[in-house]
């Protein structure tokens, strides 16, 4: 087995939610706060060791339309391209019981628990292997304990409903505080390792 580390981003409110209270479409407290300079260097980090992309149906659907035309944009902020070209051109594996082809170029469905995808990337290739803004994935894969970084942004509104990333069930971890970043606007680019 090789030494892949198993990474996770996600955008949290201060009450730890990672969408708004209107539900998993309401992404609207997060907007002002994750086109800053912190939030872009963030997004910058999370790739740059990473070879593999692992999603969920709902952050592929998202994300992939979204992000390829970034890609072509030759006006979109370098570091906002510089992601897009990656996630277009790195290998995605996208978890889903419904999907059974892939809409995108590099793509592979899998019709698998996360723990399981994990295990399959981790016994071949190398690169970091990124579950990509997927919640529901990094749920389960925090209750297996599979994650060795989590990068985090945190952004200053309560939004007081949605869906919480750290609920019970997930069993206790201890983690290191790698990096940290204040933005102007009170976002805040936190990076934790596993401590194993």
């Amino acid at each position: 087995m090789t030494n892949r580390l198993v990474t996770a981003n996600l955008a949290l409110s201060l009450d730890g939610h990672y969408h708004g209270a209107g539900g998993p479409q309401d992404f609207a407290p997060f907007i002002p706060f994750v086109t800053t300079d912190v939030a872009r260097d963030q997004m910058s980090r999370i790739w740059e060791s990473a070879t593999t992309a692992l999603l969920g149906r709902n952050s592929a659907e998202g994300f992939l339309g979204y992000w390829s035309t970034v890609a072509n944009d030759e006006s979109a902020d370098p570091r906002d391209r510089g992601y897009a070209k990656w996630l277009v051109g790195v290998e995605k594996v996208v978890l889903s019981t419904t999907l059974t082809e892939a809409p995108w170029d590099n793509t592979r469905i899998l019709n698998a628990p996360a723990a399981a995808a994990v295990a399959d990337l981790k016994s071949t290739g190398s690169g970091d292997i990124l579950v990509n803004s997927a919640p529901t994935v990094i749920k389960s894969l925090l209750t297996e304990d599979l994650i060795d970084r989590l990068y985090l942004t945190v952004i200053p509104v309560i939004t007081g409903g949605g869906t919480r990333l750290f609920e019970t069930g997930i069993p206790s971890t201890t983690w290191t505080l790698t990096h940290q970043e204040a933005g102007a606007t009170g976002e805040l680019a936190l990076v934790y390792t596993r401590a194993r």
